[in-house]
């Protein structure tokens, strides 16, 4: 019996006490208002609710009195074997052995699937995330939104949502003219611009352009030649981008040239301005176009086009904002560094001018600073930390784990030395051992004789089996859990708890037979609990974007 399942029988003995109580008034309850818990103390049952005295004075009761009626209807469920009353009116509830034991081949059955949820179906959502300029390499602080950005991507689509995750490519504007002006003057020798790119990467560059295009200075003129060099820099380093994240497990389904805004006429971003205009929110003062985003909590109001007739930053945003929801996007999700707490209410003004709900449709989630202990700043870029550099010293499953099992608002230091030992101070290997380790209780098992041929949940009585199957049975609610709230290192923090009770049950309970003792149900039985705990382990690994080992 699941959380779900016992919900359910808590509602129908509900409502039929609800019935004997007020016939004349319908409850108008539904399992997803009554709550079912894990209690902290096991010796308190398997699960637990305060539904009693949630409900005690809507229907008039005393709530420790609805609580004993509740736990007398609920005794008679099938697959319960206690219930009892504790405190002011809460409800502790007992699986039978077989009941709570039946979750292993329900999970075994389920594979890949076990965990997935439809608790987000319906919701189509634009995930926009790390979006570093394609002027230089990513660094540290990309590497902590790929890792995050990706993570909350895998549990969504796993919750149900439909996801675009899109990168948005800053082509546009005096960056790349600066980034261009600085490879230019690399490969002719050249003055570098004072406020341009500096770093062995533009050298780098410079020599890839001239080995690729060996007649590109050989231009009409000047400014053709430079332009012709920033667009070809631009191509490789978008590219260098695109691969850092693809070896980093993280891939994206779009990636939004910021040009398409301002190409055409009229512009995407033209357009965005009428629209809004046309929506009451744009008016004209001090010679330049303004949107009226006090009106939605910001600050100020924002200018959206100069009195030169140069439109902002901020028309872009307009624009890219309006066309996310143009294609079909009703939720959008930016995950911004540190550096972007202005963007906050400029962002959720900018929606609700757009017509949306500044509440609903756009999510703003800032991460804080991370460091890594020892690093040093990379050769070819000068002043930062690599994404590259840091991948091929940690390793991707440390990297990505590490980064991930924290919440985004909190700064975070790593520490390399930690996370390279093989030892169980390092979370990430302690979980991929829990896995390598029921792949290997698997592989002896089958040497031994042991097989899945028989099931008997009712053996499944020892007390480290009661805890790790309670865990089991958590995994679905934690993966909702952790897509409602855009939080990974719930998951992270799961699957240690869950390590640390499946290591304790195996050192308990064997699942192959000493020496000449024959082999018996239990030890089927088990194997079943074994590969279970290694498909959670395993999925929910994934949900991280962590390889899951058979051997460490």
């Amino acid at each position: 019996m699941n959380p779900d399942a016992l919900a359910s029988a808590l509602l129908d003995v509900l409502t039929a006490t609800a019935e004997r109580r007020r016939p004349d008034e319908p409850l108008g309850a539904t399992a997803s208002d009554i709550t079912v818990e894990r209690p902290k103390n096991r010796d308190h049952g398997d699960w637990a609710t305060n539904v009693a005295m949630k409900f005690a004075k809507r229907l008039g009761a005393n709530p420790r009195e609805l609580a004993q009626e509740i736990a007398d209807g609920l005794a008679e469920v099938d697959g319960i074997a206690s219930v009892e009353v504790a405190g002011p009116g809460f409800i502790n509830v007992r699986l039978d052995a077989a009941a709570a034991g039946q979750l292993a081949k329900t999970i075994v059955d389920a594979g890949e699937a076990y965990g997935r949820n439809d608790s987000q179906a319906g919701e189509s959502v634009n995930l926009e995330f790390v979006s570093g300029n394609p002027t230089g390499p990513l660094h540290i602080g990309h590497t902590r939104w790929a890792a995050l950005g990706d993570a909350m991507g895998r549990l969504l689509e796993a919750s149900g949502a439909k996801v675009a995750r899109e990168y948005y490519i800053n082509d546009a504007g005096a960056q790349m003219d600066r980034f261009g002006a600085s490879v230019y003057a690399a490969m002719t020798g050249g003055e570098a611009p004072e406020d341009g790119y500096k770093g062995a990467y533009i050298d780098a560059l410079a020599q890839r352009i001239r080995e690729a295009q060996p007649g590109i200075l050989d231009a009409a003129d000047e400014q053709a030649a430079r332009d012709a060099v920033r667009d070809a820099a631009y191509e490789l380093q978008l590219a260098d981008i695109q691969q850092s994240l693809e070896k980093f497990n993280v891939h994206f389904d779009v990636w939004f040239s910021e040009r398409q805004l301002h190409a055409g006429s009229p512009s995407l971003i033209d357009q965005a301005v009428d629209r809004l205009r046309e929506q009451g929110h744009v008016y004209d003062a001090d010679d330049a176009v303004w949107v009226k985003t006090t009106d939605f909590g910001d600050d100020k109001d924002r200018v959206i086009r100069r009195g030169n007739g140069v439109y902002t930053y901020f028309a872009a945003d307009a624009a890219y904002y309006l066309n996310k929801g143009d294609r079909g996007f009703r939720h959008k999700i930016y995950l911004l560094g540190a550096d972007h707490h202005g963007y906050v209410h400029r962002l959720k003004a900018l929606a609700g001018a757009a017509g949306d709900d500044p509440e609903k449709d756009i999510e703003v989630l800032i991460g804080q600073l991370v460091s890594v202990n020892g690093a040093r700043l990379s050769k070819r870029a000068g002043n930062i930390i690599e994404l590259d550099d840091l991948r091929d010293w940690i390793g991707t499953d440390a990297l990505r784990y590490s980064l991930e099992r924290s919440p985004a608002d909190s700064p975070l230091s790593l520490d390399p030395e930690l996370l390279q030992k093989r030892t169980n101070d390092n979370p990430v290997f302690y979980v991929q051992y829990a896995h390598a380790r029921t792949v290997n209780v698997g592989r002896n098992a089958a040497d031994s004789g042991v097989t899945r041929e028989v099931f008997q949940p009712e053996l499944l009585t020892h007390e480290t089996e009661a805890a790790l199957l309670g865990a089991l049975q958590e995994f679905p609610r934690i993966v909702a859990f952790a897509a409602e709230l855009r939080e990974p290192h719930r998951v992270a923090r799961y699957l240690e708890e869950l390590a640390g009770l499946y290591h304790r049950w195996y050192d308990n309970c064997r699942v192959t037979p000493k020496g000449d003792e024959p082999v018996e149900p239990v030890h089927g039985t088990r194997l079943w609990l074994n590969d279970a705990t290694g498909q959670v382990l395993r999925n929910g690994l994934g949900l991280l974007g962590v390889s899951a080992p058979e051997r460490m």
